[in-house]
């Protein structure tokens, strides 16, 4: 599914960023990135399905998103993307706070990411108060050594100054209470035409589960 010719379509992207160069090169685009994607796409839903029937009506449409970048509010303005991405769980990529599997390729790897990256008001709360309530849980899932071993643990995120008084004791316990997301990452370089692409995905998928299943629990 993924060949050779998707990594040098966004080697070469990344060099010519524009739309007279994606035009003159649409039929590639087409056939090896945006095609190939979509074969990818729907077989990695079928595998994910086996351990989660709550994705098993998802279609690869509702999960994969454009390769064209929101460049609005943005001083980067270059049109697109140079990976292709998508996001595996019950609504695909309407709701990115549900702790489903994300996952990008671009001109050399894969960019795997669970989690919940922009939690809103009241999730964020629920999962403090989860936090707080269950911290062995919570901790016996972050220390899953198959997520240690992919993720390490969760990434950088932003954090309030303020918690509310109930959470600041377990919050001396456990700082991560004060985060404003719960995601983590993983990457693998990979070569053209590597027939491991899919097991990659899932054995980082997999290895993401339990950290992931307590989140789903806590958002609730």
């Amino acid at each position: 599914m993924i060949t050779k010719e998707y990594f040098k379509f966004f080697a070469e992207l990344e060099q010519n960023n524009n739309k007279e160069w994606f035009d003159a090169n649409r039929k590639r685009y087409d056939k090896h990135v945006k095609t190939a994607f979509k074969k990818l796409v729907e077989q990695i839903i079928t595998e994910v399905a086996f351990v989660d029937d709550s994705i098993a009506s998802l279609e690869a449409k509702d999960a994969i998103f454009r390769i064209n970048r929101d460049i609005r509010f943005s001083n980067d303005k270059t049109p697109y993307k140079t990976q292709m991405s998508a996001i595996i769980s019950p609504i695909g990529k309407k709701d990115k706070t549900n702790p489903g599997l994300y996952f990008e390729i671009d001109k050399s790897g894969i960019n795997v990411y669970g989690g919940t990256y922009m939690p809103d008001k009241d999730q964020l709360l629920n999962i403090r108060n989860c936090i707080a309530e269950d911290m062995d849980g919570f901790h016996k899932a972050l220390a899953n050594p198959e997520f240690v071993a992919h993720y390490g643990g969760f990434a950088e995120s932003e954090k309030h100054k303020r918690l509310p008084k109930e959470l600041q004791p377990a919050a001396e316990e456990e700082p991560l209470i004060y985060n404003k997301a719960f995601y983590f990452m993983s990457r693998e370089e990979v070569d053209y035409d590597d027939p491991r692409i899919v097991d990659i995905i899932m054995i980082k998928f997999l290895a993401a589960k339990p950290v992931s299943d307590w989140l789903k629990k806590a958002i609730g």
